[in-house]
């Protein structure tokens, strides 16, 4: 059941948005003793457009937080990760790691993000479904943020909610940032994720699948475009099937990517059953904000988790994972300015969150962008498709980098490789 306030209410922290950031912030927070109300504009289950597939980062969340992970419940593991590019196929499975599991999980965002809401509840958040924000409320004095004004049910009252902190886990666009005047990022990397499902014989399987070549093949020739298509066998006779690209294209504004998409499935087996009459649902695309590309990740008493903050991972596209780890970094942040006895200590411990951030993703981030200017160019673009898989050491280097699994301390060779590149390199 979801509580009903009255029109005007308080709590230590208020978390907007119950997708896996905001969720994850709630669960640790409530945790820790805070009171902490959730507040989520739709109601559960709502879909979410994602390839429904966790990496071993994601998993290592979900195990902290008590969540069941087992087949029984529901979620479908994966060994690793099959690559498909030039007529050639290689599987990888995941590293052997002491910092992360050794095993992914494919599971639907509408089970998903209600299964992430629930055990936040269960912690003690007070979730409000059909809430939604439509502004911040402001100290007149100084700018900060001291609650929300939102709309509640389906009759839509009016509500105030107030604390002393609030915590924007509202998504890509993050109307709450906008109105605090936090704005994106024009220097930093986009992507698009389009995706549909199929009924299909390939429902299940035990890696994830990465096709690396997507063209377009308008005009008189073909470009290869800076992305990757992904096939995520659901177990449940389903198939999830769609695709990644970055706006490092010159094709990025130009094409259609739902055609794209209808494109590359018409070129696959047929009895895969990629055809439009075996389609369960439309087919739907969201942006990937990447590489920290809302900044500051606090100001004035608010913070941002997730992909308000532009937590997408530029090597891959992969956000769920830093979502929820954002989620945990911002709670400790959070709980340790909660324990502080006067506001300029209290401001003080805030401020470490977007630090923190920095000294965990800054550098490896700042690779990534690198990364995404040299895939933007379609001759080396092709050079990595050609010629990466026939190179297996490289390829489980690249999987370790992209996936960003390596044990920060000690691990091989490459995760010295790996980690060492991300402490030098600048965080920005």
């Amino acid at each position: 059941m979801t509580n009903t306030p009255a029109s005007e209410h308080g709590a230590d922290v208020i978390v907007v948005g119950a997708g896996p950031a905001g969720s994850v912030t709630a669960y640790h927070l409530a945790r820790s003793g805070l009171d902490v109300l959730l507040l989520e504009k739709t109601a559960f289950p709502r879909e979410k457009v994602c390839g429904d597939g966790l990496t071993p980062r994601a998993v290592k969340q979900l195990v902290a937080m008590g969540v069941d992970v087992s087949e029984e419940a529901g979620w479908l593991r994966n060994k690793g990760l099959r690559i498909i590019s030039g007529g050639l196929r290689l599987e990888l499975d995941w590293p052997e790691l002491a910092a992360f599991p050794d095993y992914g999980l494919v599971r639907k965002r509408a089970d998903f993000d209600e299964i992430l809401a629930r055990q936040a509840q269960k912690a003690g958040a007070r979730l409000y479904e059909r809430c939604n924000v439509t502004g911040p409320v402001r100290d007149e004095r100084s700018g900060r943020i001291t609650g929300v004004q939102a709309k509640l049910g389906e009759d839509k009252a009016p509500v105030t909610f107030r604390a002393p902190l609030v915590v924007a886990a509202d998504g890509n666009s993050s109307r709450l940032s906008l109105a605090m005047g936090l704005h994106r990022r024009d220097d930093r990397p986009m992507g698009v994720a389009v995706r549909t499902y199929f009924t299909t014989p390939r429902h299940e399987d035990d890696y994830l699948e990465s096709w690396l070549e997507l063209w377009d093949r308008r005009g008189a020739q073909d470009r290869l475009l800076p992305g990757y298509g992904w096939i995520f066998g659901m177990g449940d006779g389903t198939s999830n099937v769609g695709l990644g690209v970055l706006n490092t294209s010159a094709s990025f504004k130009e094409l259609d990517w739902r055609e794209v998409l209808k494109a590359w499935c018409a070129s696959m087996p047929e009895d895969w059953g990629y055809t439009e009459e075996n389609m369960t649902g439309p087919i739907r695309g969201a942006a990937l904000p990447m590489a920290f590309n809302r900044q500051p990740h606090y100001d004035r008493g608010l913070m941002l988790v997730g992909d308000a903050g532009g937590m997408v991972n530029p090597f891959n596209g992969e956000g769920i994972a830093y979502a929820m780890e954002s989620g945990e970094i911002a709670a400790g942040a959070i709980v340790q300015a909660h324990a502080r006895a006067t506001p300029a200590q209290r401001e003080l411990a805030l401020q470490n969150y977007p630090r923190i951030l920095k000294e965990t993703y800054g550098g490896y981030y700042t690779l990534g962008r690198a990364f995404v200017r040299l895939i933007g160019n379609p001759t080396v673009m092709k050079l990595c498709t050609e010629r990466g898989l026939t190179h297996p050491v490289l390829m489980r280097f690249t999987l370790k980098l992209l996936a960003n699994l390596t044990d920060p301390r000690g691990g091989d060779a490459m995760d010295r490789i790996i980690n060492g590149l991300s402490k030098v390199t600048p965080r920005s």
